[in-house]
């Protein structure tokens, strides 16, 4: 897991990625980064190195289960190399958890699951 800001230098992040995979899944709220222009700018550095980028969108606010889920399903079905959280606690906490699942397949990729021990 590596922590960096990239609003100062977000042009740069793909050249970072590269390290890591060729498949970047973007994780990210609910557009704050759209209005900022930030998604174009990171957007465009990562396909600008060729990678391809994929993204889970609309992470809300302490992120529920089935969002983690849905994020673990597309890293398995798209064999997602690298991880990118672009936002803030909500969006980084479930990146977290994304990577978490990826790096165990735990429990048939359900994150309920793996920190309880039973579904709800």
């Amino acid at each position: 897991m590596v922590f960096n800001v990239t609003v100062r230098h977000p042009f740069r992040i793909g050249e970072e990625l590269k390290k890591y995979g060729k498949r970047v899944l973007m994780v990210y709220g609910g557009g704050s980064i759209k209005k900022t222009g930030l998604y174009d700018k990171v957007s465009q550095e990562i396909k600008k190195m060729g990678l391809e980028l994929l993204e889970l969108s609309g992470v809300d606010p302490n992120p529920r289960h089935v969002t983690v889920n849905q994020g673990a399903e597309i890293c398995k079905k798209e064999q997602i190399d690298v991880l990118l959280a672009v936002g803030g606690g909500s969006v980084i906490d479930a990146t977290k958890s994304l990577i978490y699942m990826a790096a165990g397949d735990i429990c048939n990729n359900n994150i309920r699951r793996s920190f309880t021990g039973k579904v709800f």
